[in-house]
C-alpha cells in the first residue's frame, strides 16, 4: 500500500516501483519508526486529537509490533510496501483497524524518515563508540606487552631512528582517540529531533516539540523545520569520521602488512586473520590487513556519494536525500567490522624481537644520537650534522655500523670525539634519551599505558618527575597510565555516562533517598542536590538515568567521590564502574591530585585502583562532613584513595 494515491488516476509502473521503493534498504530503521510511531501517538493524546484510550491500543499495537521485528527483521522485506513508514502503518492498521489510519495527523513521512535516521545513528553510534574503545584497549595491551622491544622507525620507508613496539602501538591509540572524540561531537549534533516539523513548514498541531525530544532520548528539538526536514549533516559528519578513521586502519593494516612480509619478519599474524595460496603451500597471507586496507576506498566512496548527493539540493526535501542511507548503512558497517577485525589482528599478534632489533641496530640510526654528542662538545649542530654525514659515508665504505669504528677512525673527523662516545651510541642510550613528552623512551610509553591501565594508581616518584613523554624506559610506563585513565573515561561515555542537567534532579533525588533508606550512603536533601548539581554525572540508558555520582571538592588537589549509586535492575552491568572512572577523569581535567571515598565495600574501589588509607589521617572537617549510617558500625567504613594521574609540567 503506497501512502499517497488519492490524487492519481493510474497505479505507477512496476518498472518505476521496484526504482523507487526504499524498503530494501531502510526495513532497518523499523525500530526506530516503531518508537517514533510511539512518541507521536503520545504527542496527538497531549493535544487532544487522539483519546487515552486510543494512545493505548496504538501502542500496545506498536510495542507488539516491536518485538516480532526484533525478533525477526527480515520478515519486513516479504512485504511489497514502499518504505519502512508504510510498512509499519500497514501492520498497524491491520492490528488496530481504522485508528491505525489516524497515527499520521500533523505528521510527514519527512520528519519521520528524519527523525528515524538519527535515532538509528545515536544508537549505531553508541556501538561504534565501544568498537573504538575495544580497539584502543587491545593495541593498550600490546603496548604493555611489548613495551621494550625495540623497533626501527621509519620516514620515508628508509630506517631513522629506533623506537619502541609500544610507542608505535601508542601511535594508533592517539589517532583512534582523535576519532573517539570526531564521532562523539557528530553524535552529539545530531541529538536534536526533527519530529514535529511536518513536511517542511511545521506541524498545525501545537504539539510540546520539547517534550517530544526529550520522550525519544534527544538533547533538544530542531530549531528551524525547513533545515529540519532537509538536514543531512550528521550523515555526512558519521561518514566523514568514519572515513578518517578507515584511513587510520589502513595505515594500520599497511605497517602490519610490511612488518609481516618476509623481508621483515617483525611480526607474525595469527592463524585466526590469515589465508593461505591454492597453489602455493608455504604461504600465509596477512589478508585480515589486506581486506581492511581496502574497504577504506568504499567507506571514502560512500562520503564522495554524498557530498555529490547533496551539494545543489534546493529546500526542503527532495528524493534525492532517498541515497542518504544505503551509503551510509554500508560505511558504518564496514568501519565496525574492521575495527572488530583490526581488534582480533592485535589480539594474536606475535612479535620478533630479535628481528626488530637487529633491523634497528642497521642503518645508521644512531647517526642523530653522534650529532648531539658533538654538540654537547659545543659544536654547533649544523657543523655537527655535516660531520656525522661524513662519517656515515666512512661507515658505509668500511661495510660497518658507526659504533665499530675506531676511536682513532672517529676523531679523523672531529678530535672532539673521545672515548665516551660509544655509551652514546647504544640503541639503550638512543631510546632512553627520548624522554620528552610524548618521545619513544621505554619509561614514556609504560607511563602512557600506566594512565589507561584499569585500576592502577599512580605511584609518587612517577608523579614528581620533571619530564615526561619520550620513548624511554621510565617515561612509556608513565605514558601507559595517562593512555589508559583516558581510556577508561572514554569506555565510561560508552556507557552514555554525561554531566547531570536540572531536568535530572528529581531523579537524582529519588535513587539517592532509596538508598540511603537502605543505610547504603548518606541522605541528601533535594535542595543540596539542587546546590550540587553540576558536580553531579548520571549513566543514561535509552533516555533513561540508571545511575548517579557526584564529586564533592574539599580543597585544591582533594576531592572526594560521593552517592555513587545504580538502580537495582541494572546492578552487575557496569555502571557503577563507569561513573566512577567519569569522574576521575573530570577530577584529571580538574588537576586535582587525590579523590578519596569512604565506603563500606572497599573490594570494589580496589577493582578501580583505590588503596586504603588510615581514616585518622583524614582531616576532621572531612570526617565530620561524613555521617555514618545508622545501620553501620563506624569499623565498617573504609577510607580509601586514587592518586590521579598527572603530568609534571
Amino acid at each position: 500500500m503506497a501512502l499517497w494515491g488519492g490524487r492519481f488516476k493510474e497505479k505507477a509502473s512496476v518498472q518505476f516501483k521496484k526504482f523507487n521503493d526504499s524498503l530494501p534498504v531502510d526495513y532497518r530503521m523499523a525500530v526506530q519508526d516503531i518508537v517514533g510511531s510511539i512518541a507521536w501517538a503520545g504527542a496527538l493524546n497531549q493535544v487532544g486529537v487522539l483519546s487515552d484510550d486510543e494512545v493505548a491500543r496504538l501502542e500496545s499495537a506498536l510495542l507488539e509490533l516491536k518485538a516480532s521485528v526484533e525478533e525477526n527483521p527480515k520478515q519486513i522485506l516479504l512485504s511489497d510496501a514502499e518504505d519502512i513508514h508504510s510498512w509499519v502503518e500497514v501492520q498497524l492498521i491491520e492490528k488496530t483497524g481504522d485508528l491505525g489510519k489516524k497515527l499520521h495527523t500533523g505528521r510527514s513521512r519527512n520528519d519521520q524518515v528524519a527523525t528515524d535516521l538519527k535515532l538509528w545513528c545515536k544508537e549505531t553510534g553508541g556501538e561504534l563508540l565501544i568498537a573504538l574503545v575495544n580497539l584502543q584497549q587491545a593495541l593498550m595491551n600490546l603496548a604493555d606487552r611489548e613495551s621494550n622491544t625495540v623497533l626501527p622507525g621509519y620516514t620515508h620507508l628508509q630506517r631513522a631512528q629506533p623506537v619502541t613496539f609500544g610507542h608505535w602501538c601508542l601511535a594508533y591509540v592517539e589517532m583512534f582517540d582523535r576519532d573517539i572524540g570526531r564521532l562523539k561531537d557528530s553524535l552529539y549534533r545530531l541529538d536534536v529531533s526533527p519530529l514535529g516539523s511536518g513536511a517542511l513548514a511545521g506541524t498545525a498541531y501545537p504539539i510540546d516539540r520539547d517534550k517530544l525530544a526529550h520522550n525519544l532520548g534527544f538533547r533538544a528539538a530542531t530549531l528551524n523545520s525547513l533545515d529540519a526536514v532537509s538536514d543531512r549533516d550528521h550523515v555526512i559528519e558519521l561518514l566523514s569520521t568514519a572515513s578518517i578513521s578507515m584511513m587510520h586502519l589502513s595505515r594500520f593494516a599497511e605497517d602490519l602488512i610490511f612488518y609481516n612480509s618476509g623481508e621483515a619478519g617483525f611480526v607474525e599474524m595469527s592463524d585466526l586473520v590469515s589465508s593461505g595460496s591454492s597453489l602455493m603451500p608455504q604461504k600465509k597471507n596477512p589478508d585480515a590487513c589486506e581486506l581492511i586496507r581496502g574497504k577504506a576506498g568504499r567507506v571514502f566512496g560512500s562520503l564522495t556519494g554524498m557530498l555529490t548527493t547533496m551539494k545543489a539540493l534546493a529546500l526542503a526535501y527532495n528524493k534525492d536525500m532517498q541515497e542518504d542511507k544505503e551509503g551510509l548503512f554500508d560505511a558504518l558497517d564496514t568501519w565496525q567490522e574492521c575495527m572488530e577485525m583490526a581488534t582480533l589482528v592485535v589480539e594474536g599478534l606475535k612479535v620478533n624481537s630479535a628481528r626488530t632489533l637487529a633491523a634497528a641496530q642497521q642503518g645508521y640510526a644512531n647517526a642523530t644520537e653522534l650529532a648531539d654528542y658533538l654538540v654537547s662538545k659545543d659544536i654547533p649542530f649544523r657543523e655537527a650534522h655535516h660531520i656525522v654525514g661524513e662519517v656515515v659515508l666512512a661507515a658505509i665504505d668500511k661495510g660497518v655500523p658507526l659504533e665499530d669504528l675506531t676511536l682513532t677512525q672517529l676523531q679523523a673527523f672531529s678530535d672532539k670525539i673521545e672515548q665516551d662516545v660509544y655509551q652514546h651510541l647504544s640503541i639503550e642510550s638512543t631510546l632512553d634519551k627520548r624522554e620528552a613528552l610524548g618521545g619513544t623512551s621505554r619509561s614514556q610509553v609504560q607511563k602512557a599505558i600506566a594512565q589507561m591501565q584499569k585500576g592502577q594508581t599512580v605511584q609518587t616518584d612517577i608523579l614528581n618527575e620533571q619530564v615526561v613523554g619520550a620513548p624511554g624506559k621510565q617515561q612509556t610506563k608513565l605514558a601507559l597510565k595517562q593512555v589508559q585513565q583516558r581510556l577508561n573515561a572514554q569506555k565510561a561515555e560508552a556507557f552514555s555516562v554525561r554531566r547531570a542537567r536540572m531536568s535530572d534532579i528529581d531523579k537524582i533525588h529519588q535513587q539517592v533517598a532509596y538508598w540511603a533508606d537502605k543505610g547504603e550512603i548518606l541522605s541528601r536533601t533535594r535542595e543540596n542536590i539542587i546546590h550540587d548539581i553540576q558536580n553531579f554525572v548520571v549513566a543514561e540508558v535509552e533516555g533513561q538515568v540508571v545511575g548517579c555520582a557526584s564529586l564533592y571538592i574539599y580543597e585544591p588537589g582533594l576531592a572526594e567521590i560521593r552517592s555513587i549509586v545504580v538502580d537495582d535492575s541494572w546492578h552487575g552491568q557496569g555502571q557503577g564502574q563507569a561513573l566512577t572512572q567519569y569522574l576521575l577523569e573530570f577530577a584529571h581535567m580538574m588537576e586535582l591530585e587525590t579523590i578519596i571515598v569512604l565506603t563500606y565495600i572497599p573490594d570494589y574501589f580496589t577493582k578501580l585502583g583505590f588503596s586504603t588509607i588510615d581514616k585518622s589521617t583524614l582531616a576532621d572537617y572531612i570526617i565530620e562532613d561524613s555521617e555514618l549510617s545508622p545501620n553501620r558500625h563506624p569499623e565498617d567504613e573504609i577510607a580509601m584513595a586514587y592518586q590521579v594521574c598527572r603530568v609534571a609540567s
